[in-house]
């Protein structure tokens, strides 16, 4: 345990030193932001695949692996077909713009209203994301090492603000390519490896697991639908990913990196749930399936070694949080900002300040937020039902409006919340019902009003 905690203190460390490197290259406000649109594909593969790998596909798919089997390789199979799609379709017009948000986008077809509207709800997507993954960073660093939960949240949170408010995307960007390796050294090196030999090999997967554990639909068509929906189109729209392709250097870099990245996001996928499958075999009894991940690396890796696993999922639950945090400061700094205060956005002082802001309100929330499934579901929720109509509209539609834009917002937001209220955060319903209210909603109102005669389409320009 002695040393596992020191593998994780050095880890820290680094991460924090490597953070405060970001520092200098941070000098202005576009460096700040998107890194300065400067990243190379080796650095922009890295920084991607850090930032979409969090702590849902790295513990949540080794979870689905122990429970379903190979079938868990959906969940991450769904983010890497989003960032394929995005890499290939949207990513020449989007690196065409020079922005810096999702409802900068917007606001390029709609009415000024329709940029607040999504820049709220893009708000409090990213900010309950972030949420989620500093309590995940509490919980994994409580279990491992038998610290408190407040100290725990303090120690990995504290760290998270702390680098991302002084570099801003630079520190983000060199400490993911960090993470990114520890990520794959742990996961796909180490533990995978480790955890099959310990199971007792191939073999043993064949003999001692069941015919529906090598089942592609074993998890549930229904289930596999709900990824897509949430995941793929969540890559698709969210901030924390666009503002990752706004740093790209170039629209090649951001076309073949991303589908590298891609291609990594499903192996990674796979490895999850083969270490989930491993663990069925050497721990068939879990009490709780949540924590699968923290028992086979128990389990299987000696000290040390554990510790070195360790940092590997808190690597990828910071990379999420880190980026969340930077997504959340600037929709505030660009989108919400500007409009309360009627005021155009501050530079780069403005960005650093904002961004400690949104860490303290980050961390306070974590203390107080209890029921993390419910507040990851209704972030992505939110995001798909109330943002994907609109912004696919904007890139493709030329019809399109900003009636139809701020009518399918609020209906789709609406929807999402009254389903989860009415028949729980569990169900279905509240993704399906957003979509289709937020659609008709948005053709209805498109029809019934006439657009802008100067706009076009994103992908016109």
């Amino acid at each position: 345990m002695n040393l596992d905690l020191l593998v994780v203190v050095f880890y820290f460390l680094v991460i924090g030193a490597v953070g405060w490197m970001g520092i200098r290259r941070a000098n202005s406000k576009e460096a700040y932001l998107v890194a300065g649109r400067n990243l190379g594909p080796g650095l922009y593969l890295g920084t991607l695949s850090a930032v979409v790998l969090g702590g849902a596909s790295t513990i949540g798919t080794v979870k689905l692996g122990y429970t379903y089997g190979i079938s868990g390789v959906w969940l991450c199979g769904a983010l890497g077909l989003g960032i394929v799609v995005l890499s290939t379709v949207l990513a020449k017009p989007l690196l065409q713009l020079k922005l810096y948000t999702v409802s900068q986008v917007l606001s390029r077809r709609y009415h000024p209203a329709a940029r607040v509207t999504s820049g709220a709800i893009m708000l409090a997507y990213d900010l309950m994301v972030a949420v989620t993954s500093i309590i995940a960073i509490g919980s994994v660093m409580q279990v491992m090492f038998a610290l408190s939960f407040p100290t725990s949240i303090l120690l990995g949170g504290g760290l998270v603000v702390l680098y991302s408010t002084l570099g801003g995307m630079w520190s983000l960007t060199l400490t993911d390519i960090l993470q990114f390796i520890i990520m794959t050294v742990g996961m796909m090196l180490v533990l995978m490896p480790m955890s099959i030999v310990k199971a007792g090999g191939w073999e043993a997967f064949g003999s001692l697991l069941p015919d529906s554990y090598y089942r592609l639909s074993s998890i549930g068509l229904d289930t596999i639908l709900v990824f897509f929906l949430i995941y793929f189109f969540g890559i698709l729209i969210g901030q924390d990913i666009w503002q990752r392709v706004f740093t790209a250097r170039s629209v090649d870099v951001a076309r073949y990196a991303g589908l590298g990245a891609g291609v990594y996001c499903v192996l990674y996928g796979v490895t999850g749930a083969l270490i989930g499958m491993a663990g069925k075999i050497l721990l068939p009894q879990l009490a709780s399936t949540d924590g699968a991940f923290a028992a086979i690396a128990q389990a299987v890796l000696p000290a040390g070694i554990s510790g070195l696993v360790a940092a590997a999922a808190l690597a990828a639950l910071m990379s999420t949080a880190s980026a969340c945090l930077l997504a959340s400061s600037t929709i505030a700094l660009e989108d919400v900002l500007p409009a309360i205060r009627r005021r155009p956005s501050g530079g780069l002082a403005a960005g650093r300040f904002t961004t400690l802001i949104m860490g303290m309100i980050m961390l306070g929330l974590a203390f107080l937020v209890r029921d993390v499934l419910a507040a990851l579901t209704l972030a992505y929720n939110l995001l798909v039902g109330g943002m994907l109509i609109p912004l696919v509209g904007a890139i493709f539609w030329r019809r399109a409006t900003s009636l139809g834009a701020i009518a399918s917002m609020l209906t789709g937001s609406l929807c999402v919340v009254g389903l989860m209220f009415w028949q729980g955060i569990d169900a279905n319903s509240p993704i399906y019902g957003g979509l289709l209210g937020g659609g008709a909603a948005f053709v209805l109102g498109s029809l019934l009003s006439r657009p802008a005669p100067q706009l076009q389409t994103l992908t016109e320009r």
